[in-house]
């Protein structure tokens, strides 16, 4: 009786061993779709629009009224080093349009991915582009009063953070709002201020693509790090930040306040 019992048990686990091994096999031929979720928060806080409430390094207080910002040249890395590159995806994620947080890439060759990469902004080449082979979120037209293009600096905003803030000082024109707006490709046919921003992120876990799973990537993006994510940003001092060159440090930030938090690995 023994004897069959250890039998039993010895098939039983060689059946999840196959199982499991079939599961983890990767069809060359296999495509999927990646979504990379963008989750903005302000510390540990989930960010509300003009609800929640957070201080810099400086101990300047703020709320966050706006949020928008580009992503563009994404590309995921697997655990052979092969990169598969999403060229001429823009996408636009904007903090009051949740559809926008959910950025999907399709037809992602199976594999396991341990790396992701974007650029937060829009290229230069694209930017000095025919206005023809700029439609969708990067159509100057469809903004509204949600401009995310300088017409006087014939160039897009690549970063646009804005809120309330009592550390401004009193002024002429009676703000009591903070603008973050950065921008500036490196120029066109001269070198002007470069605020680009290529950001590569590892994963503690794999994102696995197989034909029947696709994965989700959630990266936060911890604005708080925007005021002393490298450079500390005084918002008595910078709150009125619209032309490219002073806009430099708070690139410098930003670029420093996105981590991959997880990886959901989900059949489909």
């Amino acid at each position: 009786m023994k004897n069959l019992t250890y039998l039993f048990l010895a098939l039983f686990a060689s059946v999840i061993i196959v199982s499991c091994q079939k599961e983890n096999e990767i069809n060359p031929n296999d495509k999927n779709t990646v979504i990379l979720e963008f989750d903005n928060r302000v510390g540990d806080q989930k960010l509300v629009l003009g609800t929640t409430t957070a201080k810099n390094s400086l101990n300047e207080d703020f709320t966050v009224t706006r949020l928008n910002y580009f992503v563009s040249n994404i590309s995921l890395k697997n655990e052979n080093g092969n990169t598969v590159k999403f060229s001429d995806k823009y996408f636009l994620v904007k903090h009051s349009d949740p559809n926008s947080l959910l950025i999907k890439l399709e037809n992602v060759p199976a594999g396991n991915y341990n790396e992701v990469s974007y650029m937060i902004g829009v290229d230069s080449l694209k930017s000095v582009s025919d206005v023809s082979q700029r439609t969708g979120v990067l159509d100057p037209a469809s903004y509204g009063d949600d401009n995310m293009y300088w017409s006087w600096n014939m160039g897009y905003i690549f970063f646009k953070m804005e809120g309330k803030s009592s550390a401004i000082p009193q002024n002429m024109m009676n703000m009591t709002e903070y603008q973050f707006h950065i921008g500036g490709f490196g120029g066109m046919t001269g070198k002007t201020p470069n605020n680009l921003h290529t950001i590569t992120l590892p994963m503690a876990s794999v994102a696995q693509v197989r034909g029947d799973v696709s994965p989700q990537i959630h990266i936060i993006n911890d604005v708080q790090k925007v005021f002393n994510g490298v450079n500390q940003i005084s918002i008595a001092n910078s709150y009125m930040t619209h032309a490219p060159a002073a806009g430099i440090p708070i690139g410098q930030n930003y670029a420093k306040s996105f981590i991959v938090d997880h990886v959901h690995n989900e059949k489909k």
